[in-house]
């Protein structure tokens, strides 16, 4: 499809949770919308997630697209996809949007282009076989494929806590996870940091007595004391050991995947000499995490703000999702790294933040713009995958900065 000259009142670059939650809402208060995205079809991550919500059953968020896709199709919305976006030029009041299909032009941006993944460096990472867990879930959960016949995953964080219950569920042969060995791996590396942040993700765990016992331990602060006491076998979860005494030196193979080298670590994560030993596999997970996909925000003259709790660098924007750059709005993982949910609830509120500045909401936009923000806090609040603590508050700062209470970093 050509894109060529095309104008729209709204152009949204990301077709995921915040991209098509915020398309629905504009379209339906009267907005040419057109979303725009690189990957062959509409959905984002959110094609490969599932989980069970506590009291509300499985959510599924192949499901919750197909309902947003037909939404924003049935209201005249255009989806354009395998499309990508190299510029961003403000031009009078309105915007021109570079595509690798041709130009469009617009009033109003939305950027929500979710997050990326991490890297983990260690020796053997190019080898075929050798995936990011991201990959893993797509290629499983999207694509009916599994990556091999048995598998080992790298690094312990929120996004493999997730992905790993997933892959469990869809059958993938795991035998172990463990910490990456590399000197650049910082706290990811380290068995206390590690168990300080699982402790705060125990109610992901899939027994009671896990869930119970890592509550009890956040509060005590007993990561220290409790890193000792785990035994080197792990502990398991979802049937797959979790090896948090343990970490991966390198990746072995000739032409692909064929075993991993590991090591067992004392309390500071320094490896304990003779203990090294060869697990095979043939293929790897390597979880490092999620950063805000942010690139362009930057080619737009957004300001940014390095902000640890969201994730990385992220645009200056305020509580409306507007930023410093008029017509510039932002919505989803760039404005930090949160859940699906959170990602659809702040595409609502910046889609009626869009139709306010147009005048399309009247008299009822002051309420409409409060109750958006109070179900994004709400949402926020409940969601049961967080991925960093005091999330809030880093937003809340933030918020300041935009409204020039405190001094940009």
């Amino acid at each position: 499809m050509s894109t060529d000259r095309l104008y729209k009142d709204l152009i949204i670059i990301g077709a995921g949770p915040a991209g098509l939650s915020a398309a629905a809402v504009a379209a339906a208060q009267g907005l040419q919308v057109a979303i725009i995205d690189e990957f062959p079809e509409p959905g984002g991550r959110m094609l490969g997630q599932f989980h069970q919500e506590p009291g509300k059953g499985m959510w599924v968020g192949k499901q919750i697209a197909e309902q947003l896709i037909g939404t924003v199709r049935s209201l005249g919305g255009t989806i354009c996809c395998g499309i990508s976006v190299y510029g961003l030029l403000k031009l009078d009041d309105k915007w021109e949007v570079s595509t690798s299909k041709g130009c469009m032009i617009s009033r109003f941006v939305l950027l929500a282009t979710g997050a990326a993944e991490a890297p983990v460096l260690i020796p053997g990472w190019t080898l075929p076989g050798v995936l990011s867990i991201g990959a893993v879930q797509v290629l499983t959960n999207v694509h009916y494929v599994k990556p091999g016949h048995r598998g080992m995953i790298i690094g312990m964080n929120m996004l493999a806590m997730a992905i790993t219950s997933e892959l469990a569920a869809s059958g993938v042969s795991l035998s172990c996870m463990v910490l990456p060995a590399s000197p650049l791996a910082g706290k990811a590396g380290n068995p206390v940091a590690n168990l300080t942040a699982l402790m705060t993700l125990s109610h992901l765990a899939p027994t009671s007595w896990m869930r119970w016992g890592g509550q009890l331990a956040g509060r005590l602060r007993l990561s220290g004391h409790a890193v000792a006491l785990l035994p080197r076998r792990g502990i398991k979860a979802w049937g797959i050991p979790l090896l948090l005494r343990t970490a991966a030196v390198s990746i072995n193979g000739r032409n692909e995947v064929e075993s991993v080298t590991l090591v067992d670590l004392d309390r500071h994560g320094k490896p304990i000499a003779g203990s090294q030993r060869e697990e095979k596999v043939d293929f790897v997970a390597l979880a490092g995490g999620l950063y805000p996909l942010a690139e362009l925000a930057s080619v737009a003259g957004c300001p940014f703000v390095d902000i640890e709790e969201l994730g990385g660098h992220v645009p200056l924007h305020n509580e409306r999702l507007q930023t410093p750059v008029d017509g510039l709005y932002v919505a989803g993982n760039i404005t930090g790294v949160e859940s699906a949910q959170v990602a659809m609830a702040q595409g609502q509120l910046a889609a009626i933040s869009i139709c306010s500045a147009c005048g399309l909401v009247g008299s009822e936009a002051d309420d409409q713009l409060t109750a958006a923000i109070h179900h994004v806090n709400h949402v926020r609040s409940t969601s049961l995958i967080q991925f960093h603590p005091g999330i809030q508050q880093a937003r809340n700062k933030l918020y300041r900065m935009m409204e020039g209470g405190e001094q940009l970093e």
